[in-house]
This record gives structure tokens, C-alpha cells and sequence, in this order.
């Protein structure tokens, strides 16, 4: 990393201290649980258009384990979707089939929601 790469410094606010280094190295992602231990619940959602969308909430990880088991659902039930800020959402009424899925894979799920 050169000395005047300014967006790893991004997040730093000023010091006085002259000796001061910032450590961008430290800033790993998460570490992702087992999926054992995940507690995941699935929604219904209505979103723009009174269209439907199923989400699944709870996922501790990283960005990257997200994005894998959205993928895996998404290919699963054969629709699209995204995965960002820690959930899944899913195009259309899926609940059913993604709790199934999940539980296939090791995962703790509940659905939630009316």
C-alpha cells in the first residue's frame, strides 16, 4: 500500500498524535457461524407493485457466505433476487420451498411474519 493511498484511510479522523498509524489490516470481514448455529427467519414481503418477495433475516457473516447461499436459492428456486446488508430477498412466494432448503443445508429456520 503506498503512503498516499487516501481511500484506505477513508474512515480515519484526524490525530494529534505524530507517531500515529492507522492499520487498515485489521478491518477483516466477519467471520461467518456454522450454519448450525444461524437463526434464520423467513418473511413475506410485498414489495413495490404489490409484488411478492420472500426474505430470510438473521445471517451473521460475511458478505461474500451471503451472496453464496443467496445464490444457492436463487438457483434452487429457479428466480432472481439479492443479497445485501445482512439479507436475502427472494423474487416471489418462496417461503415454503427456501425454509426446505435451508434445512437441508444445516440450517436453523423458522418462518416468520402472518
Amino acid at each position: 500500500m503506498s503512503e498516499n493511498d487516501w481511500k484506505s484511510r477513508l474512515g480515519v479522523v484526524f490525530s494529534t498524535d505524530p507517531d500515529f498509524r492507522y492499520d487498515t489490516t485489521s478491518a477483516a470481514g466477519k467471520e461467518t457461524l456454522p450454519a448450525g448455529m444461524q437463526d434464520l427467519r423467513v418473511w413475506l414481503d410485498r414489495r413495490k407493485g404489490n409484488k411478492k418477495a420472500t426474505l430470510v433475516k438473521g445471517f451473521r457473516g460475511s458478505d461474500g457466505d451471503l451472496r453464496d447461499l443467496a445464490a444457492l436459492l436463487k438457483s434452487r428456486c429457479g428466480v432472481g433476487g439479492s443479497a445485501k446488508d445482512g439479507e436475502i430477498i427472494i423474487q416471489g412466494d418462496f417461503r415454503d420451498r427456501v425454509v426446505e432448503i435451508l434445512q437441508k443445508e444445516g440450517y436453523k429456520v423458522k418462518k416468520a411474519g402472518g
